[in-house]
């Protein structure tokens, strides 16, 4: 009895240690991708020729769409590397290309320096950060999803979305304490933006030898004790059809709603409802607080009531609702009415957020499963997610802001179709045959 009971506390423990130490890493590989959206309305002419405003965050919206093609390739090469030489690994060397990229901005001189060196480096770092980050979600979805066990699966693995937009809201934090306390308006255009790059450098290489230290997870351990030669091809890939468009189809509407209210919003506050930087930032850094915060309770429920009660909410509330948020939010002037409209919106789309990671590592085998979730999730992240900001953009630019809301709001009906026909994968899990 007593033995029995030392060994559970001890694997509990380990688990739980495991899971913080797969989450802080996430987190920090989360606020390099991000600070660059935070800091990009400061920053986007120091590497682009001068012009109006609304352009030049074009220029830079596009180079951060251009980052996320790169995740499929990213998804593709770690999601490899994980599946044939395991999950530890394949975090550690995602983090250093991450740090490696924020150092690249970090030092980059701007346009009026070294002219078109400027945002061609800018495009070289966004492309490394783009794989980085591409085999990060997938190993990271992969690792936390194998490290919980069955009764919590959903609880735990939220922390990836958790320790994701803990890493958007430190990003925005730096930004609003360098407005408000440390820097000017002008000093943070000429070179306070530089601050938070070469943090993320930093902390992304603190994170590197975090990561070593990390135990490996039980599912891999066994599949590689078979020593199969398939593991984490593309071939072994091909063979599970249904999963990868699954994964496609519940990604699509979920990530451009996810983005179109995180990233996009504080741009959309400043260049449509008329709000200063200052206030935009803490809009944004407010309701993302309270976004990650609620991430666990609907992890929780999925553990109780299924994955797919909560993606069908996200569906049909998405479907209902964005229009009229979007259209109230570019109208209002009153910052607490934004914060209402802006949370009321991630509320729904948590639906989506707290358990899209482990809905789609429930449904590849461990063979294959890291390859399986971060390749085909990067191919809809990079279609849907990365050309948020430039699509919305570029509807206003020509005058027909409103295009955006419905492309959103399409988009979000598309993926109800599959999340009202897939299987419940808290009951249909490949997971169990582990």
């Amino acid at each position: 009895m007593t033995n029995t009971s030392q060994v559970t506390v001890k694997t509990t423990g380990g688990r739980i240690k495991s899971i913080i130490g797969g989450s802080l890493g996430n987190l920090v590989e989360w606020y390099d991708w991000y600070v660059y959206s935070a800091f990009s309305l400061y920053f986007s002419s120091s590497f682009f020729p001068k012009g109006d405003q609304t352009a030049q965050l074009l220029n830079t919206a596009g180079v951060f769409a251009l980052g996320f093609l790169m995740r499929p390739i990213g998804g593709w090469l770690m999601g490899t590397y994980a599946d044939k030489h395991g999950r530890k690994k394949a975090l550690t060397v995602s983090v250093l290309l991450m740090s490696l990229g924020s150092l690249i901005i970090t030092i980059t001189p701007g346009y009026k320096t070294i002219g078109v060196a400027a945002p061609l480096l800018l495009v070289l770092a966004r492309v490394i950060q783009g794989l980085s980050v591409g085999g990060e979600y997938g190993t990271s979805a992969t690792y936390l999803s194998e490290m919980a066990g069955r009764k919590h699966r959903g609880f735990y693995s939220s922390f990836q979305y958790v320790t994701l937009i803990m890493g958007q809201l430190l990003a925005l934090g730096l930004l609003v304490l360098l407005q408000r306390i440390f820097l000017t308006e002008q000093q943070l255009h000429d070179w306070g933006w530089r601050i938070a790059f070469g943090i993320g450098a930093f902390l992304a290489v603190i994170t590197m030898y975090l990561r070593r230290s990390l135990q490996e997870s039980a599912s891999f351990s066994k599949e590689k004790e078979k020593t199969s030669t398939t593991n984490g091809t593309i071939a072994e890939l091909a063979k599970h059809p249904k999963a990868v468009l699954t994964v496609i189809g519940l990604t699509a509407g979920g990530t451009l709603a996810f983005y179109t209210f995180t990233t996009y919003m504080q741009k959309f506050l400043v260049d449509t409802s008329g709000f200063s930087k200052a206030e935009a930032t803490l809009i944004s850094s407010l309701t993302l607080l309270v976004f990650m915060l609620i991430q666990p309770l609907f992890g929780l429920l999925s553990d109780n009531i299924g994955r797919k009660p909560l993606l069908i909410g996200f569906g049909i509330l998405g479907t209902i609702t964005t229009i009229p948020i979007l259209t109230l939010l570019g109208d209002t002037k009153d910052g607490w009415i934004a914060f209402g409209l802006i949370l009321a919106a991630l509320i729904i789309v948590s639906g989506y957020t707290s358990i899209n990671a482990v809905v789609k590592a429930e449904l590849f085998p461990a063979n294959i499963r890291a390859l399986g979730v971060g390749f085909p999730y990067a191919i809809a992240v990079s279609i849907f997610g990365g050309s948020a900001e430039y699509i919305a953009l570029g509807f206003k630019t020509a005058h027909h802001a409103q295009w955006f809301y419905w492309y959103v709001t399409v988009c979000i009906a598309l993926s109800l179709v599959l999340y009202v026909t897939m299987r419940d994968t808290r009951k249909h899990s490949k997971m169990e045959e582990d």
